[in-house]
């Protein structure tokens, strides 16, 4: 499809609007003679010039149209619909500017919390941290945004959002070496969700993320740690989880790293595994002297 023609139409729209607004004169005046309706208009104008853009993926051209009508709704103290439209500008710079797709999203964040509206700004704050995450690689930014956001939902008595969020901060914590930091988390999370019928099945997940970061810092807080928790919820002592844990305490108090790999490869038969768990397992494993640093 051919979209040069829309891009052509949108520029022209883009430019009527502009006219449109000037046109208002200043706004206080304007508001007496028409000039209200003139600037409501070509935020319309705006915000179909963006759209337009859209189908020509002209991402930054889209942003940027959005943004004027984000603009202009603040003038006309169209709160929720401002906030609308700098949504819907963050959203096309993601595509091809992520600093623009943040500093739009900040600005309906700030919007929608002055409305009091903290479940949609948490969702938001989620968005930013995955630009953070993905396009500009920021990892302590990101941690902050999903920690915004899980703050906004703890607030709201969301607790599974807020849950997913702090479970993210805490697996970025530990590849960060804030190994007490991650502690907390997955402890907070583990407890918050050992009594729930549907969740309880993941508090194992969690004791055992606790105590893996516990095993880097000392061995022996590892070993209190696994004992807290089997009291804690009975059925983490029968969890694959906790005896793998069991196994490589007594290979390290031993230092025999041939064991401790033996380990990890029998679970990982059954349970694959993930990125996370073997980057701290390889941590762990290269505390023990003359070890080679693998798990193969």
């Amino acid at each position: 499809m051919d979209t040069s023609g829309k891009e052509k139409e949108a520029i022209q729209l883009m430019a009527d609007a502009d006219k449109k607004v000037k046109s208002s004169g200043s706004f206080l005046g304007g508001m007496f003679g028409g000039g209200h309706h003139k600037v409501e208009e070509a935020c319309e104008m705006y915000c179909r010039a963006a759209n337009m853009f859209k189908m020509a993926k002209n991402w930054s051209a889209a942003g940027s149209a959005f943004c004027k009508a984000a603009r202009l709704h603040m003038q006309l103290q169209n709160k929720h619909d401002c906030a609308t439209s700098f949504i819907d500008a963050g959203n096309a710079y993601k595509k091809s500017d992520p600093n623009g797709a943040i500093k739009c999203l900040n600005a309906a964040i700030d919007i929608y919390t002055d409305m009091g509206r903290f479940t949609i700004a948490a969702k938001h704050h989620i968005s930013i941290a995955e630009i953070y995450e993905s396009d500009l690689v920021d990892i302590e930014k990101a941690i902050a945004h999903y920690e915004q956001a899980a703050d906004y939902y703890k607030g709201e008595e969301s607790n599974s959002s807020a849950n997913k969020c702090l479970l993210k901060v805490g697996a970025y914590c530990a590849q960060l070496e804030q190994y007490q930091k991650s502690i907390e988390i997955y402890e907070q999370v583990g407890a918050n969700t050992m009594d729930n019928p549907l969740l309880k099945y993941s508090a194992k997940e969690y004791f055992f993320k606790a105590s893996l970061c516990h095993f880097i810092v000392d061995e022996l807080n590892a070993k209190i740690a696994v004992e807290k928790y089997e009291e804690m919820f009975p059925a983490f002592s029968d969890s694959r989880e906790c005896k793998l844990l069991k196994k490589l305490l007594e290979a390290h108090e031993e230092q025999n790293s041939e064991a401790f790999t033996e380990a990890v490869k029998e679970f990982d038969s059954i349970s694959r595994l993930d990125q996370w768990h073997t980057t701290i397992l390889l941590r762990i494993k290269k505390t023990i002297q003359g070890d080679e640093g693998d798990l193969k």
